[in-house]
């Protein structure tokens, strides 16, 4: 088996690694969504020359630029879909398309792509990667201990706890889930404790300040039991775990550093599935 092919396989069977590709193929949906509002289908009879879809009279260029940035931002996270599954769309004439590295070319003359091209592409890959998750999900052998862990946390912790300085292990897993939460809501503007209450905010989110919500709907009660929790969880373990590891030095035992690693793996793992929900961006409504 060639070493590409290899490392498809891997990623296959990983549920946390599909599980961050169907996130980031959501949210650059979620992009593209918020985008087209700014934009109407092309009337003018001259199918195939012209961009598929113009600006509305009403869009101001500063917020379609504005948004059109964030689309391109959430098209780079979200490439690493072709590296799991074929999305490629066949268009006569070019060969092969990949509808989210190639989705700005709706907007340009002689469009390779439709916004429902785009759209549909994002809408069965989501369906097909969420089926590979419950596959690998299911045939994912059982496993205990520190390997065990959430990708992030035992990637930056691996090496320390191996050699046995498990406080270091600690606070290293902890930086690491921190900064999956500043990658995640694009935030380095704040103190990390601060970071995680305003992240998990029961307020709505703000320009430069995205919250995450877990998924569902909120009125729903343990959705909404969820959401709670984790203004309180999410801040504590920072505190608790994150902040003496780094700032106390005194050395920890296996069973009590392994106990706080699993704590900052279910923070992780709830991060993960989370999802990100941004302020409207400004301009008129549609019609």
């Amino acid at each position: 088996m060639a070493c590409n092919d290899h490392l498809v396989l891997e990623a296959r069977k990983n549920p946390e690694y599909l599980w961050s590709v169907i996130r980031a193929v959501k949210e650059f949906r979620a992009a593209l969504v918020d985008l087209l509002k700014l934009y109407v289908e092309n009337s003018t009879p001259t199918p195939g020359t012209l961009p598929e879809i113009v600006p509305r009279e009403w869009a101001r260029r500063s917020d379609i630029a504005q948004r059109t940035k964030r689309v391109a931002r959430a098209s780079g996270l979200a490439a690493s879909i072709s590296s799991v599954i074929d999305i490629g769309i066949t268009v006569q004439g070019v060969g092969v398309v990949d509808p989210v590295t190639a989705w700005q070319t709706i907007t340009r003359p002689k469009p390779l792509l439709t916004p429902a091209d785009v759209l549909g592409a994002c809408d069965q890959a989501i369906g097909h990667l969420e089926s590979l998750s419950t596959q690998a999900q299911t045939q994912r052998p059982p496993t205990v201990g520190a390997e065990a862990l959430h990708p992030a946390v035992w990637d930056a912790a691996a090496a320390l706890w191996r050699d046995g300085h498990f406080r270091q292990a600690v606070a290293a897993a902890a930086d690491a889930v921190v900064l999956m939460v500043k990658k995640r809501t694009g935030r380095n503007d704040i103190a990390e404790t601060a970071l995680w209450q305003e992240t998990f905010s029961d307020k709505e989110p703000q320009s430069g300040k995205p919250r995450l919500r877990w998924p569902g709907n909120s009125a729903d009660r343990n959705v909404a039991t969820m959401n709670s929790g984790l203004r309180l969880f999410a801040p504590g373990v920072h505190m608790i775990i994150r902040n003496p590891a780094t700032h106390v030095d005194a050395q920890l035992d296996q069973q009590t550093a392994l106990e706080q690693m699993s704590t900052l793996s279910q923070l992780a793992r709830c991060v993960d599935k989370c999802d990100l929900v941004e302020a409207p961006q400004s301009g008129g409504s549609a019609s």
